[in-house]
């Protein structure tokens, strides 16, 4: 597909996943919708490692998420989410993920945060967040690993 996600590669950030038997269908795999819950959690983890930030206590809102699955993932599978900040925006977060089973690409995901206000409003991205992100891609060396400034 010309529109395929591309996955974080080195240097991105790295969330240990581990699959519950509830997370596990009929089909004997992990349920399509418990991959969002994945991304979510690799998010929640960025925000607090990272940005300095528990996920709770940050003014953001989903406002896109996109999966595209790869190969199933089985109940016992070794899994890991690998986030990478796409570029920060002047409100938005875009974000690229990889899930992984057993070191195999199973699913590749793409979300936008974006800032807001106590009235829901758009707002700007802190410069603390933007600093602390920017910190992230010069240490990690890689451009696409912590996201870099867009529009």
């Amino acid at each position: 597909m010309p529109d395929d996600i591309d996955p974080p590669g080195e240097g991105a950030f790295r969330t240990p996943i581990q699959v519950r038997f509830r997370d596990v269908d009929s089909m004997g795999h992990v349920n399509n919708a418990v991959y969002a819950s994945y991304l979510e959690q690799a998010r929640a983890e960025f925000f607090s490692t990272v940005v300095g930030e528990r996920l709770h206590a940050v003014r953001t809102v989903l406002v896109t998420q996109r999966i595209d699955y790869r190969r199933p993932v089985e109940w016992g599978a070794d899994v890991e989410v690998t986030l990478a900040v796409d570029g920060v925006g002047r409100s938005s977060l875009p974000m690229r993920y990889g899930v992984r089973a057993d070191g195999a690409l199973a699913a590749a995901g793409r979300t936008v945060q974006v800032a807001v206000d106590d009235d829901g409003d758009s707002r700007r991205v802190p410069d603390a967040w933007r600093e602390r992100i920017a910190a992230r891609r010069s240490e990690r060396g890689d451009e696409r690993a912590g996201g870099r400034e867009t529009g």
